[in-house]
């Protein structure tokens, strides 16, 4: 059973996009600044050092086949997961931007409003960008801008270290994609102090490892996390926390609107899962970091090695 689902997930579509990032990491490693504060590559968002802080700089590129399909969701979705990013990094955001291509106005507008109805949302002025109506296809790309005092970051996990799964399980599954909406309609205060929880609890000094779950899942964010520390991890899939309506081989690929995983040290785990908890979040232990560069699946008494990191490469960026 454990083999054909660790089959089935490895042929994913999130988990193969991912690896599609190793086409360009050989070419961008050598493009980034060699300083004494070296701007790591791999992480939710670039860390560039900043007076006693950092700047958050992050993009994402919409899937085509929703900026097509649902335009306004595409919208709403661009600027919400570049939010989240920054928070992920322990930041918060300061403002957008976008590159929008369309065949026509009326697409346009659809994208735009749902860009608007998230930026009003979590409180993110959409100060400028790009855009072209005159396409033969749609497409949508948006940048944001970040600043943190204090890192989450992906490169900070070590052995024996907690997974915790932090995740907002108040919401509904997407009819066609693989998305968990625990956003649309709820209160716009709600969503921004449940973000605020990142930022707390690395400026708290509680945790310094994380990362936002995306579309690859928990499956694939997990690996990227493991990949850039350098490190393993036995995942414990009968501790994921999940929506009821959801089966595991689902969720584990899902992008949740609100996920995300951490990596803390094992005497701050009560602490850092009384913050989620005050806001009746999910936040659980789901396994352990270790030295070995693989991810064990682990469910009863049955484990198997999902992922030889040291032999297989995800993304490509790792500590060296």
């Amino acid at each position: 059973m454990l083999l054909e689902l660790a089959n089935y997930w490895r042929g994913a579509l999130g988990l193969l996009q991912k690896q599609d990032i190793q086409k360009v990491e050989h070419c961008l490693a050598q493009m980034v600044p060699q300083t004494e504060a070296k701007i790591l590559l791999g992480d939710d968002c670039a860390a560039i050092p900043e007076g006693d802080g950092y700047l958050l700089l992050a993009a994402e590129g919409m899937w085509p086949l929703l900026v097509e399909t649902e335009p306004w969701f595409a919208g709403w979705c661009s600027v919400q997961v570049n939010v989240s990013d920054i928070y992920a990094m322990g930041g918060r955001p300061l403002a957008v931007v976008d590159t929008l291509w369309s065949k026509s106005t009326s697409a346009a507008e659809l994208v735009l409003k749902g860009m608007i109805a998230a930026a009003q949302t979590y409180g993110v002025p959409i100060v400028g960008g790009h855009t072209n109506l005159h396409s033969p296809y749609e497409a949508l790309a948006v940048a944001i801008l970040g600043r943190a005092s204090r890192l989450l970051t992906s490169f900070n996990a070590q052995p024996g270290d907690t997974l915790l799964a932090a995740v907002d399980l108040r919401g509904q599954s997407h009819p066609q994609h693989p998305f968990w909406n625990a956003s649309r309609g709820v209160e716009p205060a709600r969503l921004r102090a449940d973000l605020e929880l990142l930022p707390l609890i690395a400026e708290a000094g509680w945790c310094d490892a994380g990362k936002d779950i995306s579309m690859g899942g928990i499956l694939g964010t997990l690996l990227m996390l493991l990949e850039t520390s350098g490190c393993g991890a036995v995942l414990n899939l009968d501790q994921v926390p999940k929506p009821a309506s959801l089966p595991l081989e689902r969720w584990l690929l899902c992008f949740p609107s609100y996920g995300f995983l951490l990596s803390a040290r094992p005497e701050q785990v009560t602490r850092i899962q009384e913050q989620f908890r005050q806001r009746d979040l999910v936040c659980e232990p789901i396994g352990q970091v270790q030295m070995a560069q693989q991810l064990v699946l682990q469910t009863g008494d049955e484990q198997m090695t999902f992922w030889d990191l040291a032999q297989v490469p995800f993304m490509g960026f790792s500590p060296k």
